[in-house]
């Protein structure tokens, strides 16, 4: 009895570290500090009525103010859109980790970089360019997210207006000079998108790849991997901004910034800089984003037709340990983890 009950221990303890040992293998093809997010559908955009009183206003009214009235529309229309797999950084790119970049490159400080309210080492780094950016993330064998891969990692499957849910909590973001600076870059864990990525919403506005449109939406024709207008348009009307950096063409900037007010914390907000300008609010950083390696979606869908084989054979412990790697790479699959509560429901029968 005494050799038996041994054996059953080392069995499971065996099984243990198996699974354990393959999850940290599985993870491994992730980098630190990415999360993968899956092929599939996903929300952009958001319906809302058109501002004609704006819209419809004097020319002199909008050489007094700085928003063209096409840019106030330019949410919509809500689209689905079809994005392959990728990965994309978990926290905004830090101040030391720009430091290293400056060290190892040779690239020049950023706007602010002297500035002690935004200096300090896991505070986001502001005050880059869309090219200043672009070199970061180039450096780094990664690249600038699309505007749709961005609004995808803050929106979640469900197509959230803000990271956390629907409803604006002004307790999970920094914005509108609540505080007198940019938070940490890990700050906020309430505030986090279902993908877990932090501070989608205020703190720094992030640059994206894309030429800024304002009616792109309404002529968006590839719903596969939208990657923005192939060419820029000039944006003008800006009044008393009127140079190089406030009028010409643009690249889109999102999810807010310390500075700026409540509006902007929304998914779906979309503003533009000129890619030269480094200081739109003192408060303009990124993060970086690659494609997903196929290895990584083969493996998941590999361990999901596994487990659906072990357990049509009813062997649902086997299906627990087959599942595991797939959910280690992408453990926000609502297929998996529905798979997951099956196993689990079906070991519970007597």
């Amino acid at each position: 009895m005494y050799t038996a009950r041994i054996i059953v221990i080392a069995a499971l303890a065996t099984a243990f570290t198996t699974v354990n040992q393959t999850v940290r293998a599985e993870e491994s093809l992730i980098p630190r500090d990415m999360v993968y997010i899956g092929q599939g559908l996903s929300i952009m955009g958001f319906d809302k009525e058109e501002p004609t009183e704006l819209a419809h206003a004097p020319a002199t009214y909008h050489k007094r103010n700085r928003t063209p009235a096409a840019t106030l529309n330019d949410e919509s229309p809500s689209h689905t859109v079809f994005l392959d797999s990728y990965l994309i950084d978990t926290y905004e790119v830090s101040n030391k980790d720009y430091k290293e970049f400056m060290r190892t490159t040779k690239h020049g400080a950023p706007a602010y970089w002297d500035d002690p309210r935004l200096n300090s080492p896991t505070q986001p780094v502001v005050g880059v360019s869309w090219f200043d950016a672009h070199a970061y993330c180039e450096s780094r064998s990664k690249r600038l997210p699309t505007e749709a891969e961005w609004e995808k990692a803050a929106r979640g499957p469900d197509g959230n207006l803000y990271p956390w849910g629907d409803a604006f909590d002004p307790a999970k973001a920094n914005y509108g000079k609540t505080h007198d600076a940019t938070r940490p870059v890990d700050s906020y864990p309430d505030g986090v998108s279902y993908y877990g990525l932090y501070n989608m919403a205020g703190n720094a506005f992030e640059w994206v790849l894309d030429w800024y449109d304002p009616r792109y939406y309404s002529q968006l024709e590839p719903m596969v991997n939208p990657t923005g207008p192939a060419k820029p348009v000039w944006i003008g009307g800006t009044g008393t901004y009127v140079d190089l950096l406030t009028v010409g063409e643009k690249r889109v900037i999102r999810g807010g910034s310390w500075i700026a007010p409540e509006g902007t914390a929304r998914a779906t907000h979309r503003f533009w800089n000129h890619p030269l300008n480094n200081s739109y609010g003192v408060g303009l950083g990124f993060r970086c984003a690659k494609t997903a390696p196929p290895e990584i979606d083969q493996r998941i869908k590999d361990a999901a037709i596994l487990t659906y084989v072990d357990m049509g054979r009813e062997r649902f412990a086997e299906a627990q340990q087959t599942l595991a790697p797939a959910l280690a790479l992408d453990p926000k699959n609502r297929e998996l983890l529905d798979l997951r509560q099956l196993i689990e429901q079906s070991m519970k029968r007597p």
